[in-house]
């Protein structure tokens, strides 16, 4: 568990700005920044494919105050800089759908490049630069990752294989031949996003970056894996896979695995990535490279429906063969530099965890 915040360190303001406070993760956030910040504010437009009830999400600390508004509103923010700026802004508003990033690319562009550009000018224009911004990136910045060569000429090497072809996806191929995947750290390997979500995250990184050191504004970002947990959208298509499986066993129904079942993912639960936010909000010194944040320990999504299934007695999920456009075949952290450098260390592994998702569910969705 990271340390409480050290109110000592903060500036007399004490303010903290949250784009997209009033969500998953903001919400997950909202009581501890609340008890360390003199104020708190949440910065949300309470879309509603997140907030179908127009409400915050389940955990929102009520000392938290809701400005709704647009991050791609200047004038919003024009009205929210008035009174002073921030010392810290944690940085969540985003879409962040990876197959709707195909079909929707403008929306996704204008509100994770544009809202995050605006942003930025707003708190120059207002002369509001904070002392840190803490950005939750993804994972999704790295596509495929990097793999190595387990055969032949080159064996040992790393390599950045790209996005996979449809071609390999129609003959069933889903892994790249003679090669391994490795775990994904910010510090060493390179970015090749394979969605236009990830490639919005990464212009995040790069916006940020820019402008921080132009600024001096500190820049931390986290790169999150597959974040799960209570207070995820139930009912959101294109977020929270492990939502959707959750919907489907309890409805009986056989849940049905892409590919082959054995796409790996590192799934954190909410608790977790909240811990490693906040120590970054309370740390010293921000990290100088990206820190990944997950359990540093890979689910194939096969093991992750049958935990699910088992919980409520569904029937054995099924491969289906079928594959998406923009999914990466693998992704999990590379644990060492989240703990080296913030103390941070997964503590909820997926079989204590889903069930817990799983009861939350159960307690939202009526019979």
């Amino acid at each position: 568990m990271a340390p409480p915040i050290d109110k000592r360190s903060l500036p007399s303001r004490r303010l903290a700005i949250v784009t997209g406070g009033a969500g998953f993760i903001g919400a997950a956030i909202s009581s501890r920044l609340a008890d360390a910040f003199g104020r708190v504010v949440a910065f949300d437009n309470l879309h509603p494919q997140i907030h179908p009830d127009h409400t915050p999400s389940d955990g929102f600390d009520p000392r938290v105050e809701l400005f709704e508004a647009d991050v791609t509103d200047p004038a919003a923010w024009d009205r929210l800089l008035a009174g002073g700026g921030p010392d810290v802004v944690v940085h969540l508003a985003a879409e962040t759908g990876t197959g709707q990033s195909l079909t929707e690319s403008t929306r996704h562009t204008t509100v994770n490049v544009v809202g995050t550009s605006t942003m930025l000018d707003a708190l120059h224009r207002n002369d509001a630069i904070p002392g840190r911004i803490v950005l939750a990136s993804s994972r999704a910045v790295y596509g495929e990752g990097a793999w190595r060569r387990t055969s032949g000429e080159g064996a040992g090497e790393l390599f950045y294989p790209g996005m996979r072809p449809a071609r390999m996806f129609e003959a069933g191929q889903w892994d790249f031949p003679g090669a391994e995947p490795v775990a994904m750290n910010g510090a060493t390997l390179e970015r090749h996003p394979a969605s236009v979500y990830g490639v919005t995250k990464s212009a995040q990184e790069d916006l940020l970056r820019l402008w921080g050191d132009a600024f001096g504004a500190d820049v931390a970002i986290l790169r999150l894996q597959n974040v799960y947990g209570p207070g995820q959208t139930p009912s959101n298509p294109y977020t929270g896979i492990m939502s959707l499986f959750c919907r489907l066993a309890r409805a009986g129904q056989a849940i049905p695995l892409y590919e082959d079942g054995q796409v790996r993912r590192d799934f954190v639960i909410i608790d977790d990535v909240a811990e490693a936010i906040l120590a970054v909000v309370g740390a010293a010194n921000v990290p100088p490279t990206p820190v990944d944040i997950g359990s540093g320990r890979y689910t194939t999504i096969a093991e992750a429906a049958r935990i699910i299934a088992d919980v409520y007695g569904a029937p054995e999920p099924v491969v289906t063969g079928r594959w998406r456009h923009g999914d990466v075949r693998h992704a999990w952290a590379d644990p060492e530099p989240a703990l080296r450098q913030l103390g941070f260390t997964a503590e909820v592994p997926p079989e204590v965890g889903l069930p817990r998702l799983a009861a939350w569910i159960d307690g939202q969705t009526p019979d």
